[in-house]
């Protein structure tokens, strides 16, 4: 993302100590001026402070921040890196971060909500995409052989808690459904119109657009089930555990019959919200044998079975999968956790002649991954006894309630419950909105690794040339070990002229990148034997 001159600073909240003289920058010090004394022209002001920094070692300064240069609000560490001879234990050598630029190091805050922050959030969905994808074709550090297991990708839904406002189109003529123009149904349509005890109307005869902002509200709020809508957010992660585990015994079931070895499953998966603020799960399943001999490797399931197995299994599961929570004050039987109707268990393919491609379903996985509640319009942050008044109300607007229903039924004394308060600002999910299977495919830090391995290539030889790897394999030999006394100094840039230069050299660069992977797709695709429009 980049800065514009008149974009808000990044500053931290609490502004630093005055009139002391400080070795180094404390929470919230900054170089700028108190806000309240701000001159008119907040644009010029900007410009100001991004010309100063650009005159006064601005190349240094780049490349020291150069990591954390797209992020919103970095955090800033202050303190001393030692480097310790791993043999002997012998400090080899002290830099104090008051040798470098601001006197702080820059950490880019790691945030996966693209609303937070849009460049960590990009490098998060990068990530996830290629975690996703190496498990369905191979690569980083996962066998090619993997593309030959029988896959399905499948989409899990809450149940109905009460009718709610919604858009369906019955057959889609467009080609991107996130940018649908096609004529929905009516939203409700009914002959009879009935009323319901609150004296609602309980039909819509609208043709909501995409935009709509009744889409996800219920028709009646008073007659909406709030509280079951929460605990079945809070319980959803253990129903797909159950899930998981009964398709697993169904196939091992199946395999038995046939005198088959055992099998297991693979996932990954992501966490998506709805408009009315039920979570949703899209899940990529993929078919492994067992190896007793090893139980880490991934070897191919046998060959008497096929992806249609699997879909049934899955489908098996989903229908047949539920539990009851423990009792509550407020539901003495407690509430009934499963699926909803909308199931949706599709065949995967690795060829473009299959209507769902592994580069599909890594796209779409890695898209959610960087998303929460923004659908439903309410984005803060954990909520706690100051703030919860801001947020919830048992007679407001739908999230105001969902959000009082998770602060209410999550009281202390309420044992099984406890959760609901502490993920009220999730609406009651406190899960993680990307998961995956242990042996699945690699990790997120192992992708990590990855990318600072090459950036200490870059470092060394400015390019990921082979001298620079034979350079880096001597780093990796570990002789040396790095350890930083690092305190929190701050968060945020120290200026908005900072913020400016560093967003627009990270955007450059961003730019730049993308530039040469198109014209790379180019190359391959006009190199390649077979025709484009095949």
């Amino acid at each position: 993302m980049t800065s514009s001159p008149s974009a808000p600073s990044t500053l931290a909240l609490v502004p630093g100590k005055t009139g002391q003289q400080l070795t180094f920058p404390g929470t919230g010090a900054n170089t700028e001026p108190d806000p309240a004394r701000l001159p008119g022209d907040a644009v010029l002001f900007a410009h100001d402070t991004a010309l100063t920094r650009a005159g006064d070692g601005y190349f240094a300064w780049l490349d020291h921040i150069w990591s954390a240069a797209g992020c919103s609000a970095p955090v800033r560490l202050h303190g001393q890196v030692h480097t310790v001879d791993t043999h002997t234990g012998q400090v080899l050598s002290t830099l104090p971060t008051s040798a470098l630029p601001d006197a702080v190091i820059y950490k880019a805050c790691g945030n996966r909500r693209v609303t937070v922050c849009p460049s960590c959030a990009e490098t998060y969905r990068r990530d996830a995409y290629q975690l996703v994808r190496s498990g369905l074709a191979g690569g980083k550090g996962v066998s090619e052989s993997v593309s030959t297991h029988p896959a399905v990708f499948a989409t899990f839904t809450a149940p109905t808690f009460g009718p709610v406002h919604t858009r369906h189109v019955r057959v889609h003529t467009c080609s991107d459904k996130t940018r649908c123009t096609c004529r929905p149904e009516p939203c409700h349509a009914r002959r009879n119109i009935e009323t319901c005890p609150h004296g609602v109307p309980q039909a819509c005869f609208a043709r909501h657009e995409p935009t709509d902002q009744r889409i996800g509200q219920p028709l009646c709020l008073d007659c909406y089930d709030h509280d079951h809508h929460v605990v079945w957010n809070n319980q959803a992660g253990e129903l797909w555990r159950r899930t998981k585990q009964a398709a697993e015994r169904h196939l091992n079931q199946l395999a038995r019959r046939r005198g088959l070895p055992r099998i297991r499953i693979a996932h990954g998966k992501a966490a998506e919200y709805q408009r009315r603020g039920a979570v949703h799960f899209h899940v990529l399943l993929r078919l492994d044998g067992t190896d007793p001999d090893d139980p880490t490797a991934v070897i191919p399931p046998p060959d008497g079975l096929t992806v249609a197995d699997l879909q049934d299994a899955v489908e098996h599961a989903a229908t047949a999968t539920g539990f009851t929570t423990l009792p509550h004050a407020e539901k003495a039987g407690g509430w009934p956790i499963a699926w909803g109707d909308q199931l949706d268990v599709r065949p995967l393919s690795l060829r473009g002649d299959n209507p769902v491609t592994d580069a599909m379903v890594a796209a779409y996985l890695a898209k959610y991954a960087t998303k929460g509640t923004e659908v439903t319009g309410h984005t803060s942050r954990r909520l706690d006894h100051a703030s919860i008044e801001q947020h919830a109300d048992r007679t407001g607007t739908h999230t105001e309630r969902l959000i009082a229903a998770c602060w209410d039924l999550g009281h202390p004394d309420h044992l099984g419950f406890d959760g609901l308060r502490r993920w009220a600002h999730m609406l009651g999910f406190g899960g993680h909105f990307f998961t995956k299977a242990r042996r699945y495919s690699t990790t997120f830090a192992a992708l990590r690794a990855a990318r600072v391995r090459y950036r200490r290539a870059q470092d060394i030889g400015r390019e990921y040339t082979a001298d620079a790897i034979e350079r880096q394999a001597d780093l990796d030999e570990e002789t040396t070990l790095v350890i930083g006394d690092l305190t929190y100094a701050g968060s945020g840039w120290k200026t908005t002229g900072d913020a400016l230069l560093a967003n627009t050299a990270a955007a450059q660069a961003r730019e730049y990148n993308r530039a040469g992977r198109e014209e790379l797709a180019y190359q391959q695709a006009c190199s390649s034997s077979t025709p484009l429009a095949a």
